[in-house]
């Protein structure tokens, strides 16, 4: 009998380069972080129904995502907002734009917290209504309704539903919350004009007379490209 000699395969050494580039993408893959996606423009274009849309639509593709509101109405400042917004208080005008800077910066912990864990977060108005309404009332300037917002999170992309004021008005609810009036909505529509010329953010400007289903899909295909794009970024800082 005759006795065979078994050759015993060993796997092929990996080289240090290979070791190195398994690590990069694992670690890619752990620090991928959500979009920060903003829907802007004047009352009544449609901004709460498309947000939720687009929440629904991401989530079941697979992706995480959530929604996120302002003013954000829960807390104490958005309780004041609130009010001052039904009309039922009134504060003076500089006090209201740092009351509604101040809700969005007490969510900030929160925002940088979710998107690190790879959620996408999408909001309904966010700094840009703020500077766009206070700007259009009397004696305030663009650069300085800016000021308190310098430094919040980036959005990575800005979704502006653009709509005439004529027809935003014709839209039901349009009148049941201070600053619902047409000239009034037509001076903010002029300063968001101002706001989306700004090539350091990534604006998209849609037109909000499409039909709720084009709008919707026109949306997730930006909002899908902008997810692809940012998730190895970090989060920049608005204004800065």
């Amino acid at each position: 009998m005759v006795l065979r000699k078994r050759t015993l395969l060993l796997p092929a050494p990996v080289s240090p380069g290979v070791v190195t580039v398994v690590a990069r993408a694992a670690t890619a893959m752990a620090c991928r972080r959500g979009a920060l996606v903003v829907l802007e423009g004047v009352d009544r274009t449609g901004k709460t129904t498309q947000s939720r849309r687009l929440v629904e639509a991401l989530r079941a593709s697979g992706h995480l995502a959530e929604l996120l509101r302002f003013p954000d109405r829960t807390t104490e400042i958005g309780r004041l907002i609130s009010s001052y917004l039904e009309n039922k208080s009134n504060l003076e005008d500089h006090t209201v734009h740092l009351l509604f800077s101040a809700n969005r910066w007490e969510q900030v912990p929160l925002i940088k917290e979710k998107l690190n864990q790879g959620i996408t977060l999408v909001v309904d108005r966010y700094a840009f209504s703020g500077v766009a309404f206070t700007s259009a009332k009397e004696n305030f300037s663009l650069d300085w309704c800016k000021q308190p917002d310098v430094g919040l999170p980036k959005p990575d992309l800005i979704l502006f539903l653009q709509l005439s004021t004529l027809e935003a008005a014709k839209r039901g609810d349009f009148g049941n919350e201070r600053y619902e009036n047409s000239s009034f909505q037509e001076k903010v529509l002029q300063n968001y004009y101002h706001l989306i010329k700004d090539k350091t953010l990534n604006w998209k400007t849609i037109d909000a007379s499409k039909s709720i289903e084009e709008l919707h899909n026109e949306i997730k295909s930006f909002t899908e490209e902008a997810m692809q794009e940012v998730q190895n970024k970090p989060i920049g800082e608005l204004w800065k």
